[in-house]
């Protein structure tokens, strides 16, 4: 015979399972929220550019739709420099190495006559940079190797912290799209897998890229130079080299994004002739695939620069965009607002 016990027992227990079995639900409604009544790309004005975006998406992650991709599947890659934060006037990295040359000039005073540095020590970087390829080897590698990932990862996060930039006196990760940081998020509330695959540094952008991305580690595709495994004082360390590994720009993207993520990108977005062969890898899968170029138009909040610039050249990637109809940010046009705080 059951007891009231037993009854008051058995129907608690039939309600916390009824909980247990909807959670999963309960939890995913604030993302659903977001992505359903709330606009997910606010600093995106109504144009055609933000609803090829949200179509795209809308194809490939609703429920019966035909052009539905499994959420495994769905790999977005963003180029960084000009994609996700500025690169003008000089591209951020290249700033943090003219840092690092003057604060190790005291250690080497040879530089006084020794080209690239001589130039950079006077505030010449046309005169150091002239040397072309092989003085940017140069600066980059007595200001990339010589030490321990964890030494370097200091230095950087020391820099990122304190750095700011030329023009507008913001921290360089204040120098961030805010358009592409809602574009991230919406793409990750809609089951993709973010990853960032840049000409820059891996060990550079590696720092700071979860915090003002939500990208981690792992998921962070760059240039990367020979690394060494040494023990020092009994203790297992990673020493950078003096000569490159792997440089992940132009043909290097789509043999990076193999290398490390293993899947082709369903959608790829860049801003330079550098990101052409990511974008083409991209498209040239099977199914509906989506690519962005950012068209830098607006020099009054941002810069304007496109087929003749030295610093995020976009000629070819262009022309090839308009004639296979991929999508192309008009900034000037499309975008509400450029960074978090406003303008430059």
């Amino acid at each position: 015979m059951m007891t009231s016990r037993d009854t008051i027992f058995r129907i608690g227990r039939r309600a916390i399972l009824s909980v247990l079995v909807a959670l999963p639900v309960l939890l995913a409604l604030p993302a659903m929220a977001q992505t359903g009544a709330a606009d997910p790309l606010p600093s995106w004005n109504d144009t055609a550019t933000k609803k090829a975006i949200v179509t795209f998406v809308e194809r490939v992650t609703k429920a019966g739709s035909p052009d539905l991709v499994p959420p495994a599947e769905r790999i977005a890659t963003f180029d960084n420099d000009g994609t996700l934060w500025a690169e003008q006037p000089i591209y951020f990295q290249l700033a943090f190495a003219l840092d690092r040359i003057k604060a190790l000039a005291p250690m080497h005073p040879e530089w006084k006559d020794k080209e690239p540095f001589a130039s950079l020590l006077k505030g010449d970087l046309k005169g150091a940079l002239a040397g072309g390829e092989a003085a940017i080897f140069e600066i980059v590698t007595v200001t990339h190797s010589g030490m321990t990932t964890v030494e370097f990862e200091q230095i950087v996060q020391e820099w990122i912290s304190t750095a700011r930039h030329p023009v507008t006196k913001r921290l360089y990760t204040e120098m961030v799209y805010q358009p592409m940081l809602e574009l991230l998020a919406y793409l990750r509330a809609n089951g993709f897998k973010t990853f960032i695959v840049s000409g820059g540094g891996i060990d550079f952008m590696r720092v700071f890229a979860e915090r003002v991305y939500g990208v981690p580690p792992e998921q962070v595709v760059g240039s990367s130079g020979k690394l060494n495994f040494e023990l020092r004082d009994g203790k297992p360390v990673l020493m950078k080299m003096p000569e490159l590994s792997f440089i992940d720009d132009k043909t290097g993207k789509p043999v990076g994004i193999q290398m490390h993520i293993g899947r082709r990108p369903i959608a790829a977005f860049g801003n330079s002739d550098g990101d052409l062969q990511m974008l083409e890898w991209a498209r040239g899968g099977g199914g509906v695939r989506f690519a962005l170029l950012v068209h830098h138009t607006d020099a009054e909040r941002e810069w304007a620069y496109d087929r003749t610039s030295s610093v995020g050249r976009l000629d070819k990637a262009l022309d090839t965009a308009n004639a296979m109809g991929w999508t192309v940010v008009d900034m000037k046009n499309d975008w509400k607002q450029i960074f978090p705080f406003g303008s430059k």
